[in-house]
């Protein structure tokens, strides 16, 4: 049996703490266990060569993929499907290890969410979407995916009959959240040191071409066979079948399975289809989430004209 090693041991005390934190007044234990997930980020932060920061369901399982399957071949091993890789923490020669957040979880261990002295001198690639695809397909993570407890310490829905168009312009996980971190990180852009902004809508339209720039930026130098083995590799259609073979594998990479086999709604990828948002909501609604993003989303990343 493989000796564990400290990430084991910390997502073992997470979830003992999860547990145990039921039996604290409810807001003492939401604030516990977000400051011990706020520790444990900073400990894969301070091991970390570069960060992937992005809001949930903003494509960031897709760029993890890419990311993996490019430094896995031009290292000498690539397999059929990503394994349970945590962020590289298994280095190689020039396989950065790369600290994968949501940005969620760091101010509750460090009191203050500061990002340049958060992240240093840390290279930084913050992924943005859409805050309404975003929204739409956080709303089946929330729906399909995420457990109780996550929801509970994050202020999400806890009803379970929220609907589309309620769960997407709500403020607790919908486009005022997402905007909220968005307008943070435009506010914090002019102070950091080594910032990359990369839209997943560029992302879906230049797989390819994004994907080098995103390399170049770690300090790769990347080969065009090897881009190109990576954006195949990562095609919607071939990581809807690792969900599909991952399903039923003991052992198969947490983020790479379906929450149920039967509903393609509860798949990690759905659809990526950039705008898919308008087939969830009337004309009317969209027309106010359109003007709700034009008026309080920060300009500079380009949704908002």
């Amino acid at each position: 049996m493989p000796v564990p090693n400290s990430f084991d041991i910390r997502v073992a005390v997470r979830e003992i703490i999860s547990h145990g934190s039921f039996v604290l007044p409810r807001g003492v234990g939401i604030r516990f266990e977000r400051w011990f997930r706020g520790y444990e980020e900073v400990k894969k932060r301070d091991a970390a060569d570069a960060a992937i920061v992005s809001f949930g369901k903003s494509g960031r399982t897709w760029v993890r993929v890419l990311l993996w399957r490019y430094l896995a071949r031009k290292n000498g091993y690539a397999g059929g499907s990503i394994s349970g890789f945590d962020e590289f923490r298994d280095r190689r020669p020039g396989v950065p290890v790369l600290f994968f957040s949501h940005d969620n979880y760091l101010k509750d261990y460090l009191g203050h969410d500061r990002k340049a002295e958060v992240y240093a001198g840390l290279p930084v690639v913050l992924l943005v979407r859409d805050p309404c695809d975003t929204a739409v397909s956080q709303f089946f993570q929330w729906k399909h995916r995420m457990a109780t407890r996550k929801k509970v310490i994050n202020g999400y829905p806890l009803a379970d009959d929220t609907s589309v168009h309620d769960f997407i312009a709500g403020a607790q996980a919908g486009i005022p959240k997402i905007v909220e971190f968005m307008n943070d990180w435009a506010r914090a852009q002019p102070r950091m040191q080594k910032l990359l902004v990369v839209k997943y809508e560029d992302l879906r339209a230049d797989t390819k071409g994004q994907l080098r720039r995103i390399l170049e930026f770690l300090g790769q130098h990347p080969a065009d066979a090897d881009l190109d083995d990576a954006v195949s590799f990562a095609s919607i259609n071939n990581m809807r079948h690792m969900e599909i073979e991952n399903a039923s594998k003991p052992g198969a990479h947490r983020s790479m399975k379906p929450g149920n086999a039967g509903d393609p709604s509860s798949f990690k990828v759905r659809r990526g289809k950039v705008g898919g948002w308008r087939d969830y909501v009337t004309e009317q609604q969209a027309a106010a989430l359109d003007s709700l993003v034009r008026n309080t989303l920060n300009p500079v990343y380009g949704y908002s004209g």
